[in-house]
């Protein structure tokens, strides 16, 4: 249901028809964090509150003025319950310690920052920005946008990912055009906060936005709840086509009918419906192209040089190989030959290899970042994010030597150093994620952290034994596999004393594993 988990969803539904469903006993650090999580919800909605009356207060005319520039009405601006962030420093800061609510937490939001000379002293993140409030589909305000009135860098600003917040999973706008997109079978996809209201403004309401962010894999199962047509406007620029490129095999893959439109140069949505009208937008709409014919017309089909027809021809590849319709398919390979001017044959090989490879490797460029995430050395992290009294009996054990990924193994040390340092109960597991630098290892986190439930306290202590147990399983299996590797080389080479030592080697390895078992 939206963006519910499945026992949200299940109680939600149980709630509707009255059926009682038996709550488990959550332990305490559960219900710290629900609690937690419910408290960032409220921060939010205060936030939000007190962001709305800034705008329609004195302080706020010059941006209500910058609003009626654009074109937007009092009734959109109320409707997206947009707000004004003032000039001051610390005024947001001192509306929440007014109100009695715990700084650390409002830091864990992103919508304050403690600077970095400590003393507890925080200062806020938006300053003078026009604001909005990022909601889910259901509604609940989860993070804020802020967009300068002026000129100054950066034009726009997002509080940081959280424990309720990914950008990545959330489209901008869907909890109030999701009916429009379901009665009108197709969603409008934009780019940034503007180019939504305005669109809407005008009488397209069946639009979505990607928060300013690339397009992934789950906005497009999130679009596909309510529709499986997508009409995406791209700016005409080098970053609109790169974009157009990556979109293409997102669609595919996840069966979504794809069309794109291509502004003309210099417009963006918002500016070609101020500047056109809305009927001009329904207009090249209508004449939407499929997202891969598009493609193959105006970017394959425009290479001149080897270097650019090489580039092309992977580019095309890689979409292609998605296309599970075998006529499609041929259809694709053989528009793109004469494209390119290759010979059909040597493409369909080509495919047919990327196809092969694909199911014994599915695993897509765009994944590479993942390629050093473990999943149980992950698995484990999560487990001490939950569980932070059980982080010294983790620790003690020694498992942080045997991590194999660096970049796990450098978060899982600094984790130990947080726990310790700030103890079980002042640690605060979300805002430790938050300023993790690796992206795809803080989003899968994040996601394990939302998505999973935690386990029930009777079982913990046997969950996090099996996670050891395979975390040094797999670093004696990899030692012993590097070791069976060298002694090969030094038998080749003739270097038997060598050789002998790293037998050696390998044997005292094989005793230490039986031993832990």
């Amino acid at each position: 249901i939206n963006s519910m988990s499945f026992p949200e969803a299940v109680r939600h539904l149980a709630a509707k028809t009255g059926v009682v469903i038996p709550e488990r006993v959550l332990t305490r650090e559960e219900r710290e964090r629900s609690r937690t999580r419910d408290e960032i919800s409220r921060i939010n909605r205060m936030a939000a509150k007190y962001f709305s009356e800034n705008l329609f207060s004195e302080a706020g005319k010059a941006a209500r003025a910058y609003l009626g520039r654009r074109g937007i009405q009092d009734e959109v601006i109320k409707e997206f319950n947009l707000g004004f962030a003032t000039d001051g420093w610390r005024n947001l800061k001192e509306y929440f310690e007014k109100a009695n609510v715990s700084l650390k937490l409002v830091e864990h939001t992103g919508l304050i920052i403690a600077k970095t000379n400590g003393g507890g002293s925080y200062y806020d993140r938006f300053r003078g920005r026009l604001i909005f409030p990022i909601e889910d589909v259901a509604g609940n305000v989860i993070a804020f946008g802020g967009r300068i009135l002026g000129e100054g860098e950066p034009k726009y600003l997002n509080t940081p990912e959280s424990s309720v917040f990914f950008k990545g999973r959330n489209l901008y706008g869907l909890n109030r055009t999701k009916e429009d997109i379901r009665r009108k079978g197709y969603a409008i996809l934009v780019e940034g906060y503007f180019d939504l209201i305005t669109l809407w403004s005008a009488g397209s309401r069946n639009v979505v936005a990607s928060l300013g962010t690339a397009l992934t894999k789950e906005h497009v199962d999130l679009i596909r709840r309510y529709t499986n047509e997508v009409i995406a406007l791209f700016d005409p620029d080098v970053a609109g086509k790169k974009a157009l490129a990556r979109s293409i095999e997102l669609f595919l893959s996840g069966n979504v009918h794809a069309k794109a439109v291509v502004l003309p140069e210099g417009y963006d949505p918002d500016q070609y419906v101020r500047t056109y009208g809305n009927e001009a937008l329904a207009g090249i709409i209508g004449r939407a192209q499929s997202m891969v014919d598009y493609y193959i017309e105006n970017f394959i089909g425009r290479v001149s040089t080897v270097e650019e027809k090489r580039d092309a021809l992977r580019e095309a590849v890689s979409f292609i190989v998605n296309i599970d319709n075998i006529s499609e398919r041929d259809l694709f390979i053989r528009r793109v030959s004469e494209k390119l001017g290759l010979n059909q044959e040597l493409l369909t090989k080509e495919i047919n290899r990327a196809v092969k490879t694909q199911t014994v490797h599915p695993v897509s460029a765009a994944r590479e970042p993942d390629m050093d995430i473990d999943t149980v050395e992950l698995s484990l992290i999560h487990i001490m994010l939950e569980y932070p009294l059980k982080m010294s009996e983790i620790v003690r054990q020694g498992i942080l030597d045997f991590f194999m990924s660096t970049n796990l193994q450098s978060i899982a040390k600094r984790l130990k150093d947080s726990i310790e340092k700030d103890g079980s109960e002042g640690f605060d597991a979300s805002l430790f994620i938050q300023n993790i630098e690796h992206d795809a290892i803080r989003q899968k986190l994040l996601k394990k952290m939302i998505d999973e439930n935690p386990y029930d306290e009777g079982i913990i202590d046997r969950i996090i034994k099996d996670t050891l147990k395979q975390i040094t399983r797999k670093w004696y299996k990899e030692k012993r596999r590097m070791l069976t590797t060298e002694i090969k080389k030094a038998d080749e080479g003739g270097n038997h004393e060598l050789s002998n030592r790293l037998l050696v080697e390998k044997e005292r390895l094989l005793r230490e594993e039986k031993a832990l078992q």
